[in-house]
């Protein structure tokens, strides 16, 4: 077997056993992305291994919360572990959104280890025209 050694990932192991794996009351981090699609402002966070009934996202005023639980995995009695990398345990990300977008209409995905939400921007946040009257119903004050 070929192994590589990398100094930066044995130190992020050394401190996952350390800090052992994030708890309901004590979460880990969990890698996103953020950005604006045309009327749509998307989160993208990374949740490799994890089931789609293990991830909750909840809104409430402006807080968006997204918590997984990435579980080990089931293991019959002949089976040996050489090598845990993957960390397991609870992520939580909490993000304020603007009042400018629209959390009544939040739409999530989950696709290859990837959660993504989109929101849209609420129609009062977004550009439009004022029209300015003519004036013509003028009338002159003469004294």
């Amino acid at each position: 077997m070929l192994m590589r050694t990398d100094p930066f990932r044995e130190l992020d192991r050394l401190a996952q056993q350390l800090m052992g794996p994030g708890t309901w009351s004590r979460p880990s981090a969990m890698a996103m992305d953020a950005y604006r699609e045309g009327h749509e402002y998307v989160v993208a966070f990374d949740l490799p291994g994890v089931s789609a009934d293990a991830i909750d996202i909840d809104v409430e005023r402006n807080m968006l919360t997204v918590k997984a639980e990435r579980r080990p995995m089931a293991k019959s009695d002949d089976v040996q572990m050489e090598l845990s990398e993957r960390p397991l345990g609870v992520f939580s990300r909490q993000i304020v959104l603007a009042d400018t977008l629209d959390t009544e209409q939040i739409k999530a995905d989950y696709d290859a280890g990837v959660l993504t939400l989109r929101i849209p921007i609420a129609e009062r946040a977004k550009p439009r025209k004022i029209s300015i009257d003519s004036g013509s119903d003028r009338k002159e004050i003469s004294g």
